[in-house]
């Protein structure tokens, strides 16, 4: 009886932490989301599809080129806000964060010179978040791919798929 009270009481007190909402992690973060801009050009922010969201490309606002203007740290903050900016266009997208079943695909794109080769050390600065928030939902296929130049010179622009429930 002894041990089955003391499991009881283990249990409950890890009970917050497994029931936490992404917008209670969020708020554990101090991250506060932004308002959803609206598209600057003849597009949506996001299809849903089914079960499907599909998030046009979402862009930082630290502008400049990685390895020439920007270092990698700099990337890879710059991937992590436009990470939030993406939570609060997902949030438009289908009301509360827990409606996300799990991250499919991302799609990360680093403004960057010819001979950088750390995308993916940029991009993990949105992968990384998304687990913060989500857990092993948040994990994701992705590619992190560098461009000679993204639009207004911005530094990051990534695309994501989510499922919902």
């Amino acid at each position: 009886m002894k041990n089955l009270s003391l499991f009881i009481i283990l249990l409950l007190l890890n009970l917050p932490a497994i029931s936490q909402t992404p917008e209670e992690k969020l708020a554990g973060l101090g991250i506060d989301l932004p308002e959803v801009s609206q598209p600057v050009a003849n597009y949506v922010k996001w299809r849903k599809a089914e079960n499907l969201i599909y998030l046009a490309g979402t862009g930082s606002d630290v502008k400049g080129k990685l390895g020439k203007d920007l270092t990698v740290e700099q990337g890879y903050e710059a991937s992590r806000e436009t990470g939030i900016k993406i939570l609060a266009t997902l949030k438009a997208a289908c009301g509360e964060l827990s409606n996300i079943k799990q991250f499919v695909k991302v799609r990360g794109m680093v403004n960057s010179t010819q001979d950088f080769y750390d995308q993916p050390k940029v991009i993990n600065g949105f992968s990384d978040l998304m687990v913060e928030v989500f857990g092993e939902k948040g994990k994701h296929a992705r590619a992190a791919v560098g461009h000679c130049s993204l639009p207004s010179n911005i530094a990051v622009e990534i695309e994501v798929v989510v499922e919902l429930y």
